[in-house]
């Protein structure tokens, strides 16, 4: 039987496999301006540009575009991207595909464009609907080759091969992955994501640093991605802080090129937490997240904010979930796995605070009525699986308590 990701092939717990993007990534300020040469360099003639509207306001999909054009490629640009995009928004745009007879994608914006255009990809070379791709290695037919360009600094969905889908009927997230959907190149340029807005700058930021916490300890992590999750949770915690009050501030307070770099710090932090994710998985805080997206319409970022101090406590009860070298990062000194767990806790709070993100789950409009039937949702999460501390229905009714 082929080994699935996330799955140890060995029987012996320090034994793991990974199978990781192996993509072109460009950073640095003004790459978006070379993504025509890169399609060329591909093979690319007839190009799709998927995107929303707010990354088309703020002028990227012209930029991009005028690159492209510039090359000589025949562009065609898909604008029905959602939050959370769903199965409906995946068949657009693979109809858009089709009408423009693309040999080439590109997603350009934040993680929703992104997996728009690899559930996308899946659905104009396989056929069928997006539902038939849930899991992984299911796409028996050769895909078009796409670049990743991310217009904010969170999912860290370019650096891997899944498109999460909302399918329609129940808005329950469909993880759909193939190796053959990865981008064959990013992009990353901190002046793409400058123009983000700040509510958006926060919620994908914690985004990101959740991605570097639950990668660093969940059970399918190894060195290799640890050492993406540690990198990445340092620059996002350099970048943090001073972006979001230089967001708050208009930047008033620092020169162009100190944002600039603060910028850069972020969107490369959640390139390689990102990176972490395709190389191990995450845990119980996006399980928690995931029902809370679906029945609520809350953001992503903001589902995973408010429940992710409450899982590293409820990780740390238990010892022995590794938080020790993320606090080392953070404040410079070992402490052992409870300490450390309360500490990364009390972090994210302060983090959490100053982005302006609620704490509790009443203030996002939830009902405790509802926990019941969320706890139930939240434990048949993939990602749930890979919490460090094995969660039941009960306990992941009781971290909703918590949130509440």
């Amino acid at each position: 039987m082929p080994i699935k990701r996330g799955q140890r092939p060995l029987e012996t717990s320090d034994s793991w496999s990974i199978d990781t993007a192996p993509g072109r990534v460009l950073y640095g300020a003004g790459v978006i301006d070379l993504i025509g040469e890169l399609v060329q360099e591909f093979g690319g003639q007839r190009v799709l540009v998927v995107a929303d509207p707010g990354v088309a306001a703020a002028g990227h999909v012209h930029r991009a575009s005028v690159a492209l054009r510039g090359a000589d490629l025949k562009v065609a640009v898909f604008y029905g991207v959602e939050e959370n995009p769903g199965e409906r928004n995946v068949a657009a745009a693979a109809a858009a595909a089709r009408a423009h007879e693309a040999d080439f994608l590109i997603g350009l914006g934040g993680g929703s464009a992104m997996d728009c255009a690899k559930g996308a990809n899946f659905v104009f070379t396989n056929g069928g609907r997006m539902e038939h791709y849930w899991g992984f290695g299911k796409a028996g037919k050769p895909m078009l080759p796409s670049i990743g360009v991310p217009c904010t600094a969170g999912t860290g969905s370019e650096a891997q091969s899944f498109a999460v889908i909302s399918r329609e009927d129940d808005h329950r997230k469909m993880a759909c992955g193939d190796p053959k959907a990865r981008f064959v190149a990013t992009l990353l340029d901190p002046e793409v994501v400058r123009t983000a807005p700040s509510e958006v700058m926060a919620a994908t930021g914690l985004d990101a640093l959740s991605h570097a916490l639950e990668s660093f300890v969940c059970t399918a992590a190894n060195p290799y991605s640890r050492m993406f999750a540690s990198e990445g949770f340092a620059r996002l915690l350099r970048g943090f802080d001073a972006v979001v009050d230089a967001q708050a501030t208009s930047g008033a307070n620092r020169s162009e090129a100190e944002m600039v770099e603060l910028w850069g710090e972020m969107l490369l932090g959640a390139h390689l937490a990102g990176a972490a994710i395709e190389a191990s998985m995450l845990g119980a805080a996006h399980g928690l997240a995931n029902p809370l997206t679906a029945r609520y319409d809350i953001t992503h970022g903001v589902a995973v904010a408010v429940m992710l101090d409450h899982v590293m406590r409820f990780n740390g009860a238990a010892g022995g979930t590794g938080y020790g070298g993320l606090v080392q990062l953070a404040f410079g000194g070992a402490a052992g796995n409870g300490v450390a767990s309360e500490r990364l806790a009390k972090l994210w709070g302060d983090l959490r605070d100053s982005a302006g993100v609620a704490a509790r789950l009443r203030d996002l409009g939830v009902l405790e009525a509802d926990l019941d039937l969320l706890s139930s949702q939240a434990a048949e999460q993939w990602t749930a699986q890979f919490n460090p501390r094995s969660a039941s229905a009960s306990d992941m009714l009781a971290l909703y308590r918590a949130a509440f």
